[in-house]
């Protein structure tokens, strides 16, 4: 008889590789968690609604007499839909020629990591064009005015809205923060596919994104609690009983699910993953969009001489384009004779 605890073969039903990319994947976004400050994981059911929501309201006049009724003022949130959770399917294959020519390592790990990156990316790249459509929007003309006043709105918003923002988080484009900082003395962090600084004028964390993330002279803030991450759980049973098994992280948030298997027909090698997974700001109008505009100029200006009333003279009139209020007038003196 076999001793108690003996690991069985029907017991190994999965690959090292399959518990590496999901162990990654999940670590990744942990990290994520981590560097925000908080964020919230929320199982959801395929096919829910996700919906942003904004606060709107009258306050009514508190100039109220002795002995009179006070007025309610009435504050109601309401929805908006933005996007149905669903299961996304993805799949890569690499053939029994390319592991032969490039060996395993490079032919399979490799591709698994870029895999894995770009899953995530994918994610990420959503959330952030989701932050840029937030209405708490202002102008600013320098970076630092910038970046102060979108901390500041969107703590004034929490603070309307009778919810504590613990911290902020800002998204800016990685040239503005070069710029601004020039040669100055501060640590920028890179990690997990993440660029960001911690603790930067009063932010808990600052991202900073390509172009095509955040635009140049743009400021994106918003309360880290405010941040969800909605996933669907890839092990659910209902999967599981129509034969479609993934590997899964072994803790309490499923976030992705993985397989890999050899195609015996092609000779391939296969992995497959699905996730659910949306990372959502709630409350659109706590995400708060500051441009930066250093635009000082009057406008076009049109100049015109004429004769003087003095033999000579030379008269000039600067004129400007309409909706500038400047002009400029004057004579210029004939230059004397030598």
């Amino acid at each position: 008889m076999a001793k108690n605890n003996l690991i069985k073969t029907a017991d190994i039903q999965v690959t090292p590789r399959e518990v590496d990319f999901v162990t990654r994947f999940e670590r990744n976004w942990e990290h994520l968690r981590e560097i925000l400050g908080i964020m919230r994981p929320i199982k959801k059911q395929p096919n829910t609604k996700l919906k942003s929501k904004y606060a709107e309201g009258v306050l009514e006049s508190g100039n109220v007499g002795e002995g009179e009724e006070i007025p309610y003022s009435k504050f109601v949130v309401k929805e908006k839909d933005y996007a149905d959770i669903t299961i996304e399917k993805y799949a890569k294959a690499v053939s029994i020629e390319n592991i032969k020519d490039h060996g395993y390592d490079n032919a399979v790990q490799m591709t698994d990591d870029e895999f894995l990156f770009q899953l995530q990316t994918n994610v990420t790249g959503r959330f952030y064009s989701y932050l840029n459509t937030g209405t708490l929007t202002a102008t600013e003309t320098t970076f630092q005015m910038a970046l102060a006043m979108a901390k500041g709105l969107v703590e004034n918003k929490f603070k309307t809205m009778h919810r504590t923002a613990t911290g902020v988080v800002g998204f800016v484009n990685i040239l503005d923060v070069y710029e601004y900082l020039g040669a100055a003395d501060i640590t920028i962090q890179n990690q997990f596919g993440f660029q960001y600084i911690k603790d930067f004028m009063g932010f808990n964390t600052i991202f900073l994104l390509s172009e095509e993330e955040v635009a140049r002279g743009r400021i994106i803030a918003t309360p880290v609690e405010n941040i969800v991450l909605y996933y669907v759980d890839p092990n659910d049973s209902d999967f599981v009983r129509a034969g479609l098994v993934y590997t899964v992280s072994a803790g309490e948030t499923n976030l992705i699910g993985f397989h890999t298997q050899g195609n015996y027909n092609t000779a391939v090698s296969e992995a497959f993953a699905i996730m659910g997974l949306t990372l959502f700001a709630e409350y659109i109008d706590a995400i708060a969009v500051v441009t930066i505009s250093d635009d000082t100029t009057l406008g076009t200006l049109t100049v015109t001489s004429a004769a003087g009333t003095k033999a000579g003279d030379t008269k000039v009139t600067v004129t400007p384009e309409a909706g500038v209020d400047t002009c400029i007038s004057t004579r210029l003196p004939r230059p004397k004779r030598k």
